[in-house]
């Protein structure tokens, strides 16, 4: 055999293995980028769940401890982290508004 066919020989190799390595490098960001987007969602609707019960839970009571308010607060700046719209937001004003304590009743 020539060199010359040598050559095209090993250039149609060569470029055979890069391409199918960029086709696999693709195919398995695009697999990486769809569970992320999948992990992202479940985080967010979780989170969503979650602000919503504590709402429900305070408002019921008419009251909301700090350690409710701080770890309500986590929740909703991680909510909005992962890219949450603002649905959410009446709803932790309205939790992050109610007073800290009980009322005491007069008699």
């Amino acid at each position: 055999m020539s060199e010359t066919v040598i050559n095209t020989i090993i250039t149609v190799i060569i470029t055979s293995i890069i391409s199918g390595a960029a086709s696999g490098i693709t195919v398995y960001a695009k697999s990486v980028k769809k569970k992320t987007d999948a992990l992202e969602n479940g985080m967010l609707s979780l989170l969503r769940a979650e602000i919503i019960r504590q709402h429900d839970k305070y408002t019921s009571r008419q009251y909301c401890p700090i350690y409710a308010k701080d770890a309500l607060n986590k929740a909703y700046d991680a909510y909005h982290s992962l890219g949450g719209n603002g649905t959410i937001t009446k709803i932790y004003n309205e939790t992050m508004a109610l007073p800290e304590e009980p009322k005491e009743d007069k008699k």
